[in-house]
């Protein structure tokens, strides 16, 4: 066989692959949730003082007005901009929230972050990624208070539901929706 056919062959077997990945369904995340069991989120805004109690799933849907609610929260507060923040993340808040037995209210430190914004941190030396998730609405920064970080970050790490960030010097855990991964 020459290498033409070999290299043909490779192809058609790559692009193959590539379109059974496409239609296999995407592995779910193994979130404690009974089923039709509603989701609620306390949340805290550090940087505005904004408080949110809100019930955003009712056990058969995902409910509008209050993901817009938890969105508002969640947005750039330097530069008053929202989002639509990736619903998993508030499954992932939820499902922490419960593991780690909370009672004290979620208080985010950073949500949504815009371009402008996640570049204006990274000129001044902040550490933020180039192509942070806060961008994409995929990725929340958070404590609560009563609750050791390191317990956060093990519920957090438990779901493997995407990244974790542990940040014990600046006080607060990120997680986001994209690709499992520690740090």
């Amino acid at each position: 066989m020459n290498g033409l056919n070999t290299q043909r062959r490779r192809f058609l077997l790559g692009g193959a692959a590539c379109v059974v990945a496409a239609v296999l369904p995407k592995t779910a995340i193994a979130l404690p949730f009974s089923s039709g069991e509603k989701r609620t989120l306390a949340m805290t805004s550090i940087n505005t003082g904004e408080y949110l109690d809100v019930c955003y799933f009712n056990g058969k849907k995902y409910l509008e007005d209050e993901l817009k609610e938890l969105n508002n929260l969640c947005r750039d507060h330097r530069r008053n901009v929202s989002t639509d923040m990736d619903k998993k993340l508030y499954d992932q808040l939820t499902a922490i929230y419960k593991k780690v037995g909370a009672k004290n209210p979620i208080t985010m430190v950073s949500g949504y972050r815009s371009p402008a914004t996640n570049e204006m941190l990274r000129k001044s030396g902040g550490g933020q990624a180039k192509k942070s998730y806060h961008m994409t609405g995929q990725a929340i920064d958070f404590y609560i208070e009563g609750v050791p970080l390191a317990d956060i970050r093990n519920a957090a790490r438990s779901l493997k539901a995407g990244g974790v960030g542990y940040y014990p010097n600046s006080g607060f855990v990120h997680i986001d929706t994209g690709p499992v991964r520690t740090w």
